[in-house]
């Protein structure tokens, strides 16, 4: 008789923080998220900076941290042509942890998880999450887009509504976390699988556009916002539940890609740039990412959220700055960042030097300059803003502390990244 199949199921919660999964569970609000939050076995967790999804969800992919896997944010520049293009799988440079057990021979499904499309052919089954936006090009083996398609699975819902229309958004979130379940409800029953990864993006959505409604009882959004929360709630059980009847040898790890928390202000980097007369623009951008309008005598540009490039003579078309000036530049503009305050509160934590940071990197989008922000504080790099500090309708934005990790047998990593490597330790691959 052959041994049992040992099995690691891996449930992704983005965004939530620990403190607040805690308190839910505590008041009620959240009893199946409890059976995670409340255990021994809980704990948070650091996020990879930057804080953003696309960065995190590949570190746990990959086991690796952005010196490795290439993904430094959402956006990356073209130092010659200055287009602004958006995160999409082919910017993971390192191989993925389904990469690693399909050489294994062992199988891997996986539901929703951010930043995997295009979809490459693996083991096992693969539906990617955001910011992809047809099944199509988000789903391996391909015949699998049919299938969830007839049950009205979607990708993602119109965030864009979250500043227009909430009421829309909420129906939006409750439809999409049905679809995951119809999802879960396609993908998990065969057990024909080692690893199974699910993510619910849900929570991440609502605490961007409606943390204020979440935590004020009188807002009139408050209630519609607590039965969300109790149907995420309800998802979370469903798979906990699928997980409690598996057989074993077996291991749950759950996790969060970042923390979160009430929004105090934006703070733009490119106005800050600009009033220092560090970034000029030769014309009107055509949006909020439209770089092509750096002119040439520029000598820094930031992009979200918090990344500064320097741009020398050397590596950008459009660079104004000499290569021999750039350290004394970025000594200059890591302690002005430091020194910056908004209503007499520092904005930054920390300012890291990107060779720091990411060590051994030689890829041309590591950022010269990364910024850790205190809590509170929305670090964007916007072409078409004047204002250093604003708000633009959200009330919630990321931490780098406080995201939410549970492990069933107790391990304690300290950032993302290491999370990859337990599954990697569980499968000794």
């Amino acid at each position: 008789m052959s041994a049992p199949r040992p099995r690691l199921a891996v449930l992704g919660l983005d965004g939530l923080p620990f403190s607040l999964a805690r308190a839910w569970a505590e008041t009620g609000l959240a009893p199946n998220l409890a059976r995670l939050a409340l255990a021994p076995q809980a704990r948070p967790l650091r996020a990879e900076l930057p804080e953003l999804s696309p960065v995190n969800w590949a570190s746990l992919a990959t086991a690796a941290g952005p010196e490795a896997h290439g993904v430094f944010g959402f956006t990356r520049l073209d130092p010659a042509s200055f287009a602004v293009s958006l995160m999409d799988a082919t910017w993971i440079s390192a191989p993925t942890l389904f990469d690693r057990l399909s050489e294994r021979g062992l199988t891997s499904k996986v539901l929703n998880l951010p930043g995997l499309a295009p979809a490459r052919p693996l083991r096992g089954m693969l539906v990617a999450g955001f910011p992809a936006t047809d099944l199509a090009s988000a789903v391996y083996p391909p015949p699998l887009a049919r299938l969830l398609a007839a049950r009205g699975y979607r990708i993602e819902p119109d965030t864009a509504l979250g500043l227009t229309d909430p009421d829309l958004l909420l129906a939006g979130l409750a439809a999409s976390l049905d679809a995951r379940l119809a999802a879960l409800d396609l993908l998990w029953p065969d057990l024909a699988w080692d690893l199974f990864i699910a993510v619910f993006t849900e929570t991440d959505r609502i605490f961007h556009f409606l943390f204020a409604a979440l935590e004020e009882p009188g807002h009139p959004l408050h209630a519609a916002c607590l039965a969300l929360v109790r149907r995420f709630d309800a998802a979370v059980g469903s798979f906990l539940d699928r997980y409690a009847a598996l057989p074993g040898p077996k291991r749950l790890l759950a996790l969060a890609d970042h923390g979160f928390t009430r929004l105090k202000t934006e703070v733009d980097l490119n106005a800050w740039l600009r009033r220092r007369g560090l970034l000029r623009l030769a014309g009107t951008p055509q949006g909020e990412l439209d770089a092509t309008v750096v002119a040439p005598c520029s000598s820094a540009l930031a992009l979200d959220p918090g990344r500064l490039h320097l741009l020398t003579t050397d590596r950008f078309s459009r660079g104004g700055l000499a290569k021999a000036a750039a350290p004394d530049l970025a000594e200059s503009l890591r302690r002005q960042l430091l020194d910056l305050r908004w209503e007499g509160r520092p904005v930054m934590q920390a300012v890291h030097r990107g060779a720091e940071l990411y060590p051994g990197s030689q890829s041309p989008h590591r950022p010269d300059l990364v910024c850790e922000p205190n809590p509170g504080f929305s670090l964007t790099a916007k072409l078409d803003r004047t204002e250093v500090f604003s708000r633009h309708g959200r009330t919630g934005v990321h931490t780098v502390e406080d995201a939410f990790f549970y492990d069933s047998e107790g391990a304690a990593p300290e950032r993302v990244r290491d999370v990859g490597r337990l599954v990697l330790d569980f499968f000794r691959a």
